[in-house]
């Protein structure tokens, strides 16, 4: 009789083992099949009696429809059923971030890690919990470890140039933007951001080759990416190569007519930049020519090298009065606290950029003078 009972337990044991690993693989393949919702009004109100493994299925849909409260609640239950699984400490830990609980996200990861020391989704995780509380150090040293491991993920090759750039190392910042961009997917927007940061970089280093590659490269990739297409530009200015550039700023143009151009490009756009003593030059050129008004059609932003401000801009103007007078398209002058200035040079449409550069140097340099100056009413500028 006894040996009948023994026998008896462990076959109902055995059903009941069965039982939940067929459970688990039922929701694991509903998981992967991303049929969420069926988990959800399926299985939530069963997972009490379901194993740790289902239960974090469970909690995963939840996961996947960002209900963060019910993922917290069901991935405790499952910790509570199974202590050992890593998975579940760090999908705690990954929802902790999402509602800014970064000291518990931080614990939950360590837990993960403890158990699972290989694993570079664990580190990255970590390294956002870090970075969302500011403290870039010790982010950098989770996301490095992430990349050190095994089957490394994209995200830690994207996390540590931004870094670095926070914390004004732009030598590591190149050199990580570099590494990121031969490490992750080209199809993917992380190798967008290192091409088109790759090339801002190399173009404040004024080594133009490598940045007119990286931004090509981007052109390719996206031909209506506006915003590198002006860098190109900018890139082709710092060689010196304005035949280069013509057609890209056609390319601006074409955009700017159609209304499609936006933000920082909607009226402008940067076409060089250079520095002088202490001040740093901002070249824009305006696509708007308001024909029959004064307008301003190239600004150049005369700013503070330390603070970063505008002190005064030098400009091209058409003037209507100089135009039906035969004289140039353009006349040089300069908005200074409030007065406005004129110089007697004048460029024409077909302007050569070497003869306009140097004259607003010789204006930075103050070696030719104002021929008139005035403090206006509003200007149609």
């Amino acid at each position: 009789m006894k040996k009948l009972l023994f026998i008896l337990t462990i076959c109902l044991f055995s059903t009941n083992q069965y039982a939940q690993e067929e459970i688990t693989s039922e929701l694991e393949k509903a998981y992967h099949e991303e049929k969420y919702n069926v988990i959800i009004s399926e299985h939530s109100d069963k997972v009490s009696a379901y194993p740790a493994k289902a239960i974090f299925y469970v909690a995963m849909a939840y996961y996947m429809q960002a209900n963060d409260h019910k993922v917290l609640e069901l991935m405790d239950m499952s910790i509570q059923k199974d202590s050992i699984d890593p998975d579940a400490y760090f999908i705690k830990g990954m929802t902790l971030n999402y509602i800014g609980q970064y000291d518990n996200a931080i614990a939950s990861f360590y837990k993960a890690i403890a158990l699972d020391s290989t694993d570079s989704n664990y580190y990255s995780g970590l390294g956002d919990s870090f970075i969302s509380q500011e403290k870039y150090e010790d982010a950098l040293n989770a996301y490095i470890t992430a990349t050190e491991k095994k089957e490394p993920i994209d995200r830690p090759f994207t996390m540590i140039p931004q870094i670095y750039a926070e914390l004004n190392q732009p030598k590591n910042a190149l050199e990580a933007y570099y590494i990121s961009k031969e490490t992750i997917s080209k199809e993917s927007e992380s190798y967008i951001n290192a091409l088109y940061n790759i090339g801002l970089y190399e173009y404040l280093n004024q080594d133009y080759d490598k940045a007119e590659l990286a931004f090509k490269e981007l052109n390719e990739l996206v031909p209506n990416d506006y915003h590198s297409i002006a860098k190109l530009v900018q890139v082709y200015y710092g060689k010196k190569d304005y035949e280069q550039a013509k057609p890209l700023k056609d390319q601006l143009y074409e955009a700017y007519n159609k209304g499609i151009l936006k933000d920082d490009l909607k009226d402008q756009f940067c076409f060089d930049q250079f520095d002088w003593e202490d001040k740093y030059i901002f070249a824009f050129e305006r696509f708007a020519e308001n024909e029959g008004n004064l307008y301003y059609k190239h600004v150049f932003y005369v700013t503070n090298k330390e603070s970063g401000k505008t002190e005064f801009t030098i400009q091209t103007e058409n003037s209507p009065i100089s135009v039906e007078l035969g004289g140039p398209k353009y006349i040089l002058g300069m908005d200074n606290n409030g007065t406005h200035s004129t110089f007697s040079y004048g460029l024409e449409a077909d302007y050569n950029y070497e003869d306009l550069r140097k004259l607003v140097i010789l204006v930075l340099e103050d070696k030719i003078k104002a021929g008139a100056s005035s403090r206006p009413a509003k200007r149609n500028n």
